[in-house]
This record gives structure tokens, sequence and C-alpha cells, in this order.
């Protein structure tokens, strides 16, 4: 039985003069057409033609659009007996789809070949491909395409600045200085070619459908295995319904969990690896987290502390992917910040500042730091080691996981407003437990896992909740103090009534500026 016929006709890289005679023909001969897209100069020459432009912006991955154009064109030869699908440039030069249908047993597929885009880029760039040795990179699969070579490199599919991006990006140790060469709208009227360097890849141009790029020499191979990473993170916020739910603020108790377990894989470590250069956790001073100690090690400790590890790259990859899905900044711009600050902290090592020990560069760090007049302070994490739920937990999430585990087995209340009548409860249990030491902290922690209880079900964070309070609390109290100064009140000798007028000022000066 004979198979339909397909006839793949490459449209060539711009306007319709670059179209061969073949082609031409081809497209005259068969009535029944279907373009890839009709964001290209030469569609029009293809005449009436069905296009997917449609497809691109109702799926969620561009192999969604490609698998579902393969079936609809293998349903239409198969409708009409023989059908004509046109693409950009030539068909095996970076045409997803047509592998697609070549690896299709279903139909019959006559290619018939055009001029590329390599064709009118490498005349611009005046070299022989096979001479300087060349590789042509997809730019959506950069990061594995390209990983371990150092160029020199012509990527095609550089669509989107989020593209190029993700490019610049998946180099880890570049300088920022190499050199890029952009390509745009090659063979056409407003054909443009930029010199740029690495660090401006992204910020040079506004990418079109028609951007490539030319990379003579990377100075270092690609991170393969971040730039995959950040891949999947991204594909988990477009395609998992719960990953596409998060929100920063609906993230930030897993950040917390993270991080004490980080800090309890941390303590996990054979002390033999820490030695007597064990860092304090608990200072926000420290210049750097990292202290080297011996060579012995556990490999079992180590496999822990790589996972949790990338459980906390998994929190700052996925805050990363939302807020470039908002279009604030990308996980490129959360890299460049730190190495920037690092740089700027670490003059003795990127300047020519000289120091005499570790000590020295402590106190340097703490002068630069106070000089960016950047407040990072943050209060001390909350001791104790949690068995059981959730592992080390702050004790306010400790007791929230609790109760949610409790809750699981039916243990639970049954009407959320009751949770407040248990509060009161508990609140009073303080007052009588108020002379009695040891009671009264017994009872004052039941007040406050009862708290706890309440704001889970009311779907609110208590460490968020509590943190934000001190926060309000500790702004408040320097705003009295500013306020006090200002009436020449000397807080100490003041007496209550003074501060209770002062806190009152400030509280209304706050209700204010929120009104406005």
């Amino acid at each position: 039985m004979t198979r339909p016929r397909l006839v793949v006709a490459g449209i060539g890289p711009a306007g319709p003069e670059f179209i061969t005679a073949a082609v031409s023909a081809a497209i005259a001969r068969v009535p029944t057409r279907f373009i890839r897209t009709t964001r290209h100069p030469s569609a029009i020459a293809v005449g009436r033609a069905t296009s997917f432009d449609d497809l691109y912006e109702a799926s969620d991955t561009f192999d969604q659009v490609y698998s579902t154009i393969r079936d609809l064109l293998v349903s239409a030869a198969d409708e009409h007996g023989e059908i004509l699908y046109a693409v950009p440039g030539s068909p095996l030069v970076l045409e997803r789809t047509v592998r697609l249908l070549l690896d299709d047993d279903r139909v019959e597929c006559d290619l018939l070949p055009a001029i590329s885009f390599l064709d009118l880029a490498y005349a611009a760039l005046r070299i022989d491909p096979v001479e300087a040795g060349v590789r042509l990179i997809d730019g959506h699969t950069f990061a594995t395409s390209a990983a371990g070579l150092t160029g020199p490199l012509l990527v095609a599919h550089c669509h989107a600045n989020w593209v190029l991006s993700d490019i610049k990006l998946a180099v880890d140790d570049a300088s920022g200085d190499e050199e890029v060469v952009i390509l745009q709208r090659l063979g056409g009227p407003d054909q443009h070619m930029v010199t740029t360097t690495w660090a401006e890849l992204d910020r040079t141009v506004d990418a079109d459908h028609l951007t490539s790029i030319y990379v003579p020499r990377l100075t270092s191979p690609v991170g393969h295995e971040l730039i995959r990473f950040h891949g999947i993170v991204r594909r988990l916020r477009e395609e998992c319904p719960w990953d596409r739910e998060q929100t920063h603020q609906s993230l930030a108790r897993y950040a917390l969990e993270e991080t004490y377990e980080l800090v309890e894989a941390i303590g996990a470590l054979d002390s033999a690896t820490i030695g007597s250069n064990a860092v304090d956790l608990g200072s926000s001073d420290s210049p750097d987290s990292d202290a080297p100690g011996s060579d012995a090690s556990d490999p079992e400790a180590d496999e822990h502390l790589a996972e949790e590890l990338g459980d906390v790259l998994l929190q700052v990859v996925l805050h990363s992917a939302i807020a470039e899905q908002e279009g604030r900044f990308n996980l490129a711009d959360v890299a460049r910040a730190i190495s920037a600050k690092m740089i700027r902290r670490h003059p003795h090592v990127f300047g020519d500042v000289s120091v005499d020990g570790a000590d020295e560069v402590a106190t340097n760090w703490a002068a630069i730091k106070a000089a960016e007049r950047v407040d990072r302070s943050a209060p001390s994490p909350l001791g104790g080691t949690f068995d059981g739920v959730g592992g080390s937990l702050p004790s306010l999430m400790f007791a929230r996981e609790l109760q949610s585990a409790a809750a699981k087995l039916g243990f639970d209340w049954d009407e959320p407003r009751l949770t407040l009548d248990k509060v009161a409860e508990e609140l009073a249990e303080v007052a009588e437990a108020w002379d009695d030491p040891i009671h009264v902290t017994e009872e004052l922690g039941d007040l406050l896992f009862a708290v706890v209880n309440a704001a889970r079900h009311i779907r609110v964070e208590p460490e968020i909740a509590l943190r934000q309070a001190s926060a309000k609390f500790r702004r408040r109290v320097e705003a009295l103090l500013a306020l006090a100064t200002e009436r020449s009140i000397d807080t100490r000798t003041c007496g209550l009534l003074v501060l209770d007028q002062l806190w009152d000022d400030v509280k209304s000066t706050e209700r204010v500026r929120f009104r406005r």
C-alpha cells in the first residue's frame, strides 16, 4: 500500500528571492499547503497555506508544538494523499518537526533543500566553517548541546532575550569580556550585525525569530548540570499544578525549613572534617560561610550535606523562576549580584588591598558592609534539635508540623474558631500560674502551641507572622527613640506614661502614612 506523500520544502533564510526553482515548482503543483510559521520574510511566496502559529501560544512546551504539528500533517497527508509542508531555511537544519516526520513510518517524505541561514551567517562572518571548526548549536538546548565546548559556536533559535540570558548563564566562569557577534535578519534589507561582550549578550539587542549569535571562543565550558537543573525548575513551573501555584510568600516556610535542615546536616559531619575551624553559623558578620578542615570525611554525611544543599538551591532557583515569569529578575541576575558582592567585599583577592590574616579580612568585611548601608542582620536561629516531624525546625514550625500530622489522623478542631477559645483558655491558665516559675513556663508553652494551632487553621505561617511582628516592633521602637531624641526626652528616666504616649504617637504616624 502506498503511503501518503509529504513534500517538505525549505523556503530559504530571508526573502522570496532565496527560494529555489524546485521549491517554487512544488508550491505551484501541490494545492494543499501547510507552513510551520508565517513569521518569516518568504512566507508570502507559499501562497494560501495553513500555518501552525496558533500552536505556539496554545502549547506549554516546544516539544508539544512539534509533535502536534507532526500529527496534524500526517492526518492531512492521509486525507489528501499529498501535501506540501514549508519550513524556514532548509529542511534538515534545526527543523525538529522535519526530523519527527522523517522518523514516522506513516508518511513518505520528499525533501526539497534550500539555502539555510548558515550560508548567510558564514558569508557575513567571512569564515570557512570547516576550517574554523564551527559547531552549530540550538539555543533552546545550549546548556546540554554545548556542554564541554569552548567554541567557536554558531547558536540558532535565539528568538527572545530570555534565551540569550539562559545561554549567558550556562557558562560557569566567563569573565564577561568574551566577544560575541549577534546576527539578525540576515539577507534582508534590515540585516543587522553587532559585536558585543558575553556580559552584555542579553542587553544589546531586542532578539527576534531571525536572531542568532556567533561565539568565537569561550574561556570555560558550559555549566551543564546547573542549567539542566534550571530548566527542570522552569518546566515544573509550567507543567506541575503544585509548583505552578506557588508564590514567594507560600514558599517562605520551605526556605526556613530547608535552611534549618542544612544546618542539621552540617552538624552531622564528622567532627574531624571541621576541627577547630568551625564557623559560627549564628553570626551574620562572618565574611564567608565555609571553612577548611582536615582531609577526613564521612561519605554518608557528605551525601546528606550535598542533598540538603540541593534542597536549598531549589529554593533559590524556584524563587528566581517565579520572578523571571513576572519579568522582575532571573537566576542570572541573582548570580550576577552575588558575584559583584563577593568581588566588592574581597578587595584583598580581586583588588590591591593587603591583609594580615583572617581577622583583618573579617574587619574589612564589616567595614565594607557598613559602607554599603545594607542591613542584613537577622535574629539568631532558634536553638535545639527536634526529632521526628521536620527534623531540625524552628519551634513554631515544629509545632505546626506536629499539629498538621495529628490533623491527618482526625485529631483536630472541627470548627476553626474554636481554636480561639483554646487560646483564651490557655491564656487564663498562664495568669493562674503566674507566680509559679515552673508551672508558668509549661502554661506559656501551651499558650504558644494554641496560638500556632489557630494560625494553622487560618493558613497563616506563625514563623513568618512572628518575624513580621518582631520587625514591626523593632521599627516602632527605633521610631520611638528617634521621636524622643527630637523632643529632648530621656527614655531612661521619663517614666512609663511618657513612653506610652511616644508609642501611641509612633503608631498614629504609621496609620497616617499607610492611609496615604
